[in-house]
């Protein structure tokens, strides 16, 4: 096998407080290159993303201009994507001598069995107990996943220990305190963040063949312009579902283009007709600065995968793919949201309802980029994200619904409800809100739609649900919709009486 060289000065990545240079081809991922250098607290456990074992803390910059410590799955994400960041891995964590206080509350509480997973653990949890705002949550009745020290258990969603024992990690982590003068880790959170590194490493092979390329530019001009000239790039941002072809399918792309860091593609944004939410912005990232803004976003957020894979995963990411199953277009197409498509030719509005053309394909141009999602406003007041799967965080969804839905004066005005796993493409229930708007909002109104809501789509029979499940799902969930808002409805007035 022909040796790799570098035509280009490679990558620098600091971890655990020392800089280390990135050699090795483009597709290597952030754990091969931690294992590569001896440290091997990281392991693959499913290369997928689900299972947590290869868990790192990055520093990553908050919208106060400070730094958060964030996990994610080392697996997954590019070793070049790191390039003049800062990493700490399980080996990092303790203070010279003096283990790290999550160590040593998983050590005597048993929180490790076969030890396999316990370093993943170990960075979700420090990244949890790092989080600034956990010093302020207290109240445990609000919330059994969260313990009266503000430590909240859906950190560890992504982590999935073989030998069970979950009871002594719960233990562990709910007795955890603040961290400490002196803290370094901690200290560290009021600095900013390093600045994302626009990078260009180019591998060959001693004769000269192309092994691949990973460019990040530093501004969307340059990113339209690579991808104007470079149509068949592979464009990644989060790196979660790209991060699993390259593990288990083996695809290896000879140009690689990452946006997830393009300041243009960042942040969110709130005028009086929408709320613009910038598509490379993580959904971690979106959860915390909406702030249940739009409360549909927020009942999806939480069943969305794992907090692992939400710190790293971007919205637009999620619509790149197309993918019929993506959790996010259901509760979008209920909200009307809209894309902006940007290429070097200009930029574009499509409605996200004309986004999706067949499986996996979109309207979307070679060249074109998912820049941001508008949602319109106002919101609907009545609304609900359903996800049916086998478990109830960190999984694939069998039927995802997103339903919003205006009522006045007891009658419905306005429906919307977005569909993904029943059909070859995410799609909105046309004849159901044609058949709710304009009738009361009533349990037989609701039974009577019902029954057209089973017949939207064409669900298949298929490794996690049967056609016929699929079907049944669809006609319950807009009954437990209807039930929710009366139960929220008789709650408001049982407040309000009271």
């Amino acid at each position: 096998m022909s040796a790799v060289t570098t035509d280009t000065s490679g990558c620098r990545i600091t971890v655990n407080g020392i800089t280390r240079d990135l050699t090795g081809p483009t597709h290597t991922n952030a754990l091969d290159f931690l294992r590569g250098q001896g440290l091997t607290a990281a392991k693959e456990g499913c290369a997928e993303g689900e299972c947590g074992a290869c868990a790192i803390l990055i520093a990553r910059p908050d919208s106060d201009g400070t730094t958060r410590w964030t996990s994610i799955n080392s697996c997954l994400l590019p070793a070049a994507a790191l390039d003049g960041q800062e990493v700490i891995t399980a080996e990092g964590l303790a203070d010279g001598e003096t283990i790290h206080p999550v160590q040593e509350e998983m050590a005597v509480r048993g929180g490790s069995q076969c030890g396999y997973c316990t370093p993943g653990f170990i960075c979700s949890m420090a990244a949890e107990y790092y989080r600034p705002e956990r010093a302020e949550v207290r109240d445990e009745q609000t919330d059994h996943h969260c313990g009266a020290n503000g430590f909240d258990l859906h950190a560890l969603s992504g982590n999935l220990c073989r030998c069970t024992g979950y009871r002594p990690i719960r233990d562990a982590a709910f007795a955890l305190g603040q961290p400490e003068e002196g803290d370094a880790l901690a200290a560290r959170r009021s600095r900013p963040a390093p600045e994302a590194v626009a990078t260009d490493v180019h591998r060959t092979d001693t004769a000269g063949g192309e092994l691949g390329r990973y460019r990040r530019p530093g501004t969307l001009t340059e990113a339209v312009e690579i991808l104007a000239a470079d149509s068949e790039a592979a464009v990644v941002a989060g790196s979660t579902d790209w991060g699993v072809e390259v593990n288990i399918k083996g695809a290896r792309a000879k140009s690689v283009l990452a946006i997830d860091r393009l300041p243009e593609l960042r942040g969110v944004r709130r005028t009086a007709d929408f709320i613009e939410l910038g598509a490379a912005h993580t959904l971690s990232e979106l959860e915390r600065e909406l702030a249940g803004d739009i409360p549909l976003l927020g009942k999806l957020f939480p069943q969305f995968a794992s907090r692992l894979i939400r710190n790293a995963a971007t919205i637009g990411g999620n619509l790149g793919t197309g993918s019929p199953i993506g959790d996010a277009p259901p509760a979008l197409l209920a909200l009307e949201a809209e894309l902006v498509l940007t290429s070097a030719r200009g930029q574009r509005r499509v409605a996200l309802s004309e986004y999706f053309t067949g499986y996996r394909q979109t309207v979307r141009e070679p060249d074109e980029l998912i820049t941001a999602i508008r949602i319109p406003l106002p919101l609907a007041p009545l609304t609900s994200f359903q996800k049916i799967a086998k478990r109830r965080f960190d999984d694939i969804s069998s039927v995802a619904i997103g339903y919003a839905v205006d009522v006045t004066d007891g009658i419905v005005t306005k429906a919307r409800i977005g569909l993904g796993g029943v059909a070859a493409t995410p799609l909105r229930a046309r004849s159901t809100e044609a058949r709710l708007e304009g009738l009361p909002w009533t349990l037989e109104t609701v039974h009577a739609a019902a029954e057209t809501l089973a017949a939207e789509g064409t669900p298949m029979d298929d490794h996690r649900a049967s056609a016929k499940y699929r079907t049944a799902m669809l006609k319950s969930s807009l009954e437990r919709f209807y039930a929710e808002q009366l139960g929220r409805t008789a709650a408001t007035s049982k407040e309000v009486k009271s």
